[in-house]
């Protein structure tokens, strides 16, 4: 298995909310973690949840690295007509080429908060 080319497809599939094809990914009992606001899923919770969410989505992997049997991605994710966008930080544990654990950290896309720009800290990334 490529881990990078792995987790390009797993966010592929994400993006065309494909559940048929997101199974595929897990291992039987894996569980998925979004920390931010303290949620445990199994995959199949994980996929229903990806999957049912409102509208149509599309994704960009912006980076994958791998650190030893894991690997760690940086995506953003956007509904098509351009109303919301995320990034997602994932950390992917494998077991025999597919996911054991995936450990989710999301963020709203949007300006720095007003008390930064009236501080005059920071600058825009692009």
């Amino acid at each position: 298995m490529d881990p990078k080319a792995f987790v390009t497809a797993f966010w592929r599939d994400v993006a065309a909310q494909d559940r048929q094809a997101l199974g595929a990914y897990f291992a039987p009992g894996a569980a998925v973690f979004w920390h931010n606001t303290n949620e445990r899923f199994s995959a199949e919770e994980y996929i229903r949840a990806n999957c049912e969410y409102p509208g149509e989505w599309r994704g960009e992997v912006e980076r994958v690295e791998l650190a030893g049997e894991a690997a760690i991605s940086v995506v953003r994710v956007w509904l098509a007509d351009d109303s919301a966008s995320f990034h997602a930080v994932s950390f992917f544990t494998f077991t025999g080429g597919v996911i054991s654990r995936l450990d989710e950290y999301w963020g709203d896309d949007g300006e720095a908060p007003e008390w930064r720009r009236k501080l005059g800290l920071g600058s825009a990334i692009g």
